[in-house]
């Protein structure tokens, strides 16, 4: 059995802002095993600034991962701390294992008979692009839209959030807004009292990670439901999971599988979730189609009814072609379409 790894770089068709700066290219890995005809791929999503393990030694990790695994070794321990090789070790031996390399879960949704509905995502940008992503969304047939705020002038945000309102009720079009931590804790509530006469379904991240007692003091009191994203990053102890929903008691929490380790670790936050009547939902991590195909397979494996986050795929100009296709408020996977392996040696 050979299993080696190799980078790769994704383009953005255009510069993506979030409150923490412009995206113009991603980085990812893919893990290969191949035995002879048997083949099995999976991605390392790992995103610098976020990933958990964003450290100088990751390709000189994953590189031992690899050699382990090749070897036959047990490498759990090489990687336990790596959320982001542990989903592509995850994916791979799922991948491999499978009928076929991209088929890797069986569900009505990979067989192409069940679309997995998602939320439209609307980018940092000027008010006006902002507004034009938002309309042409709404047109496209999205029923529920994704804002970044708060890199902009609040008070034109809010300006956009009730020309959209104005036209379009909540029952109409569901509003998300992701903070991505912009918000100072001592203007959070201030902030969220703005937003709440604007119908939002939730607000992700409206302050920065790791300020739990702020954070517990704002969801105890907030006027808009409140999504963990970024607070679950590098919480990879199953004690110290529970410890965080208890302490927090958000109303929702965001799953990154690329950013939690895997889906194993995203089952657990889900079980969790609900044992405490926590709301959640999946998205992904701007992974490549290989990555997105295996969450949106995950996800439909899944008991959930609300939008998922699963749209990113379409924002490279140099993703691997694939069956996945967004639009119209859903992702599908189209059997009329096939992956181009020329990008996997």
């Amino acid at each position: 059995m050979k299993v080696s790894y190799r980078k790769y770089n994704l383009d953005f068709k255009q510069p993506s802002g979030t409150s923490r700066g412009v995206l113009r290219q991603k980085e990812t890995f893919f893990i290969e095993i191949r035995n002879g005809s048997q083949y099995g791929i999976g991605e390392c999503g790992l995103f610098r600034g976020l990933s958990s393990d964003d450290v100088p030694h990751f390709e000189e990790q994953l590189t031992k991962v690899c050699a382990a695994l090749e070897k036959g070794v047990d490498a759990t321990l090489l990687y336990a701390d790596f959320p982001a090789i542990i989903m592509g070790v995850e994916m791979a031996l799922t991948s491999f294992a499978a009928d076929a390399p991209f088929h890797l879960y069986d569900t009505p949704f990979s067989n192409g008979e069940q679309p997995i509905s998602i939320n439209g995502l609307v980018w940092m940008g000027s008010i006006d692009f902002m507004r034009h992503q938002v309309f042409d969304k709404i047109e496209e047939g999205y029923d529920c839209i994704k804002l970044k705020i708060g890199a902009l002038d609040f008070e034109r945000e809010c300006q956009l959030l009730a020309e959209i309102r104005a036209r379009y009720s909540p029952a109409e079009v569901t509003l998300r807004v992701d903070a991505n931590g912009a918000f100072g804790p001592e203007e959070a509530l201030q902030k969220l009292e703005r937003l709440s006469p604007f119908g939002l379904h939730s607000i992700e991240q409206p302050i920065a990670a790791g300020q739990f007692e702020a954070m517990k003091k704002l969801c105890a009191q907030t006027p808009i439901p409140i999504a963990l994203d970024e607070e679950l990053i590098g919480v990879l102890d199953a004690a110290d999971k529970a410890a965080l929903l208890d302490e927090i008691e958000p109303q929702y929490i965001i799953l990154k599988p690329s950013l939690l380790g895997g889906f194993t670790a995203a089952e657990a936050w889900i079980a969790l979730a609900e044992a405490r009547n926590i709301g959640w939902w999946v998205t992904s991590a701007l992974e490549s189609n290989i990555g997105l195909n295996a969450i949106a397979q995950w996800t439909a494996t899944q008991n959930t009814s609300m939008p998922q986050g699963l749209g990113t795929g379409g924002l490279f100009t140099n993703n691997i072609d694939s069956p996945l296709v967004a639009g119209k408020g859903v992702l599908q996977y189209n059997n009329a379409l096939s992956w181009d392996t020329n990008y996997i040696r």
